[in-house]
């Protein structure tokens, strides 16, 4: 073997130790729906892909007024945490060869360059998000590389009561992230659909409230109609899958509940996997 050869094999692997050097632990934040969820006890065990979960800054600023008192508020981003991305992750294995964590990462655009350590990253509630601009610049440039970001669990597209909608608030910080970048609509024959299974038959999965109400949607008459967007690199590959007006993350949380129906719950999964194999083969 030539010196540079090895030099190079040495220097290659240096850095791949350094990545795995710069990762941050493990760590399990307060929620808002769930406190001392289990977790699982190979929760440490290596492997070689998990998916993240973002910590953003919201319009509440973390904090809410009730009774008359301010209190601490976990965020928006805690929606369905950690219940749902554990489930979620025990899927993974269950119906692909990723070899995944079972355990979820949580990660923040705080400029440490954490999230370039994890490729796949999820946001829900992005209805409520508020993206700074040097948050936005990183998200930015984490996707340029080659990153993939899903966003989920937000409804509507107008303003009710002089209110702005999840819509419009999810593009007030999304367009600065990407101001010269449209929002298309996936086509039924994009690759996303059609990586593991065919998903030309996709209809609206409902959140939680199905269960009391019997109703799939949210947001009244603007939230009926569910969307598969996205948003593409220069190559035409999707950077960010936007699943607006529906709720996966809430099927993947209930899909151990008898009472949430399985039809919602398998598909739910099934986008997921797609997902997720979309973002490592493309």
């Amino acid at each position: 073997m030539r010196f540079r050869t090895a030099l190079a094999i040495a220097l290659t692997g240096l850095a791949a130790l350094g990545v795995l050097w710069g990762q941050k632990p493990f760590r399990e934040w307060p929620a808002i729906e769930y406190e001392n969820f289990p977790i699982p006890p190979d929760a440490n065990h290596p492997a070689e892909w998990t998916r993240a979960r973002l910590r953003y800054p919201d319009i509440t600023g973390y904090t809410l007024r009730g009774s008359g008192r301010y209190f601490n508020f976990a965020g928006y981003w805690t929606m369905d945490y950690p219940r749902s991305d554990r489930h979620l992750l025990a899927g993974v294995r269950r119906l692909t060869r990723i070899d995944s964590r079972s355990t979820e990462q949580v990660v923040e655009l705080d400029g440490s360059g954490e999230v370039n350590n994890w490729p796949m990253l999820y946001g829900v509630e992005v209805g409520h998000w508020l993206l700074p601009e040097d948050q936005a610049q990183q998200l930015r440039d984490f996707l340029l590389r080659g990153g993939f970001f899903m966003v989920d669990d937000f409804h509507g597209d107008q303003p009710y009561h002089d209110v702005f909608s999840e819509w419009q608030v999810f593009l007030a910080s999304m367009s600065k992230v990407f101001p010269d970048r449209p929002i298309e609509d996936i086509p039924d024959n994009d690759p996303i659909f059609h990586t593991i299974y065919d998903l030309q038959d996709r209809f609206q999965v409902p959140g939680a409230q199905f269960l009391e109400t019997g109703i799939t949607y949210e947001a009244g008459a603007t939230g009926i109609q569910p969307h598969w967007r996205c948003i593409r690199d220069e190559k035409g590959r999707i950077m960010v899958a936007i699943c607006h007006n529906m709720d996966l993350g809430d099927a993947w949380e209930h899909s151990d509940n008898p009472l949430y129906p399985e039809k919602y719950a398998s598909l739910a999964y099934r986008i997921a996997m797609n997902y997720f194999i979309y973002d490592l083969t493309h």
